[in-house]
């Protein structure tokens, strides 16, 4: 006879009893077991689908990055001293997107800018603020502040200092004799003598270093914001160095200068001069006036092995005045020719002649 499903198994012992009750708490473990996984399995899914959801339902506002902000202007320069205005303002500056002159040079300089020396209009730009060494684009300060002080019949005493100064020279300055300072400051600016930059400013505030922090002085006064000088020559890399705006302003300045502008648009000079002979021959070494860039009115070359080449031209066609800073370029001459050129042309509409060709830099 079948016992009913519903009916107590007996309660006699043997094997049958041993089946019948000892799988019943394995099994409803593994029951309670299997229902918690499931139960977590399902928590975890809920989660991390709410946490999909909450991502995707995120405002796209909250996911953009903050505005940067807007840089100050400094209020002191490199060497610490109240910034003040600077008289000539460049317009366009850092918006190089906008610049109606574009070229694509193969090597570019490290530094650039093409500008109206009339209104301050920024042509053309690569890198404008960058703090570079300048070498003996150095001397456009020394000279500003030279014409400003120094007589052009004054004397120039030649001093032991000056001629044992390394870098391009004058080379023939007599020790212990007097120079014109006019004749010393054709020696600055025409051969770059860095001898002559040292007699100057000997000559003009009593020692280089007096000399030196009166240029830092200027610089300030001048609003040259990323400018700081180390000689009156520029052969000190270090802790020397400018930058391609505050060059634009430089040029204007000195140009600005009748003495100067006289100088560097001059391509050789004969001068007085305490030797024998009493002549002083000269040559600029500026390769828009040696090659015949037409129009060139200056302005200064510069060159070592941290500054590598450096040129600051300018010109003037039709009315139209234009400035040109080129740092470390491996062919400034022929660099600031197209930048020229193509402002001349295109911007200003000037017609160009036959030019001369202009070799390439060695």
């Amino acid at each position: 006879m079948r016992s009913s499903p519903f009916l107590s198994p007996a309660r006699g012992p043997g094997p049958s009893r041993r089946r019948l009750r000892r799988p019943r708490p394995a099994v409803a473990l593994a029951l309670v077991l299997v229902l918690a996984a499931a139960g977590a399995v399902f928590l975890i899914t809920r989660s991390h689908a709410g946490t999909r959801h909450a991502r995707v339902s995120v405002p796209p506002a909250r996911r953009h990055a903050p505005a940067p902000p807007v840089p100050v202007a400094p209020t002191l320069s490199p060497t610490g001293l109240p910034l003040r205005r600077p008289s000539f303002t460049l317009s366009g500056l850092g918006t190089g997107a906008q610049d109606p002159v574009r070229i694509g040079f193969h090597s570019p300089p490290r530094a650039g800018l093409l500008f109206d020396l009339d209104d301050g209009r920024v042509l053309w730009q690569r890198n404008p603020l960058a703090r570079l060494p300048i070498a003996s684009l150095t001397k456009m300060m020394t000279a500003l502040l030279a014409v400003q002080s120094g007589r052009p019949d004054a004397g120039v005493l030649v001093t032991r200092e000056a001629i044992a100064t390394d870098g391009s020279k004058v080379g023939v300055l007599p020790l212990g004799r007097h120079v014109r300072f006019e004749t010393m400051l054709y020696g600055l600016l025409l051969p770059s003598g860095n001898d002559a930059a040292v007699a100057l400013a000997q000559n003009l505030a009593g020692s280089v270093g007096r000399f030196v922090r009166r240029m830092n002085s200027a610089a300030a006064r001048l609003g040259l914001g990323c400018s700081r000088f180390a000689s009156p020559s520029g052969y000190i890399d270090h802790g020397n160095f400018s930058c391609a705006a505050d060059l634009a302003e430089l040029a204007h300045l000195d140009l600005a200068q009748p003495r100067i502008a006289r100088i560097t648009r001059t391509a050789s000079a004969v001068l007085p001069f305490p030797i024998k002979g009493g002549k002083l021959y000269l040559y600029n070494n500026n390769p828009m006036l040696r090659y015949g860039y037409p129009g060139t009115t200056g302005l200064k070359t510069g060159y070592t092995v941290a500054s590598g080449r450096c040129l600051v031209a300018t010109a003037e066609r039709g009315g139209v005045r234009l400035g040109v800073v080129l740092l470390d370029s491996r062919d400034p001459a022929t660099q600031a020719r197209k930048l020229l050129d193509r402002a001349f042309e295109h911007v200003y509409h000037q017609r160009l002649g036959v030019e001369p060709p202009m070799p390439a830099s060695a």
